[in-house]
């Protein structure tokens, strides 16, 4: 079954490097017309490789994060057909006692998560709405549905809010014929802040890791990044409101 893209317009959030950047490339490899935005210029420069536009955005800027959606629209002449809200993560941030975190590192993780979801969200919906058309796929985690690997409060918290939002969203843009889901990862190693979690569980602690999940493997961007085209095309049309926990099975 060949899945294509040709003339649509996709926006990827957090598309620098790991999952983000594995996302805006199998679009681009679809046929699409790829955006993505990211923190660091030079992991753009490598996603920008497939084909990508690429910008540099800091998307707790609310402002600045409507600005380039609407940059997008004007240089496509059109609405986004399909965004994906992949920009997130624990913000350099590790686990302490909830006594010891302070408002500003709370303020930070729902910020990069669930604010970015928020802001891109809002700046699409008009154009989709528009058009009658369009699909918007969050990026959650394990720790949008249960308690965290990381260990911080507000990571889970974040992501917890994605999944709402994605369910609110479904029901107020599904009449528009715009569906909202969300892909929730297990734990991969697709960052420096997996990698490093990944090396604090030790040999032993990364083998029980392994065996708690069915598939007897980590997962991969690859795998994310095709859970969100699946989403995205028209195989997925009357698919709303859903998240997909793509873990490799617990």
């Amino acid at each position: 079954m060949q899945i294509r893209f040709d003339g649509k317009t996709v926006v990827v959030s957090g598309a620098g490097h790991g999952v983000g950047r594995c996302i805006a490339e199998t679009f681009a490899g679809h046929g699409a017309r790829v955006f993505g935005c990211d923190l660091v210029v030079s992991e753009l420069a490598e996603t920008a490789k497939a084909g990508v536009s690429t910008e540099f955005l800091d998307l707790t800027d609310r402002a600045a994060a409507a600005a380039w959606i609407d940059r997008v629209e004007q240089a496509t002449d059109g609405a986004v057909d399909v965004l994906v809200n992949n920009a997130g993560g624990v913000a350099g941030q590790e686990m302490r006692p909830i006594e010891e975190v302070p408002d500003s590192d709370w303020d930070r993780i729902f910020a990069v998560n669930i604010g970015a979801t928020f802001t891109l969200s809002r700046a699409a919906a008009a154009g989709m709405k528009r058009a009658r058309a369009g699909r918007i796929v969050n990026i959650s985690s394990g720790a949008g549905l249960a308690a965290s690997l990381t260990g911080i409060q507000a990571y889970c918290s974040a992501k917890h809010a994605v999944v709402g939002l994605t369910r609110q969203l479904a029901h107020e843009l599904g009449p528009f014929g715009i569906t909202v889901n969300s892909v929730a990862p297990g734990f991969m190693r697709s960052n420096p802040a997996s990698e490093k979690q990944w090396e604090g569980y030790g040999e032993d602690g990364q083998k029980a890791l392994i065996e708690r999940i069915a598939m007897r493997r980590l997962g991969t961007a690859q795998d994310i990044a095709n859970a969100v085209v699946f989403f995205a095309s028209d195989l997925a049309g009357f698919v709303n409101g859903q998240v997909l926990a793509v873990d490799g099975g617990k």
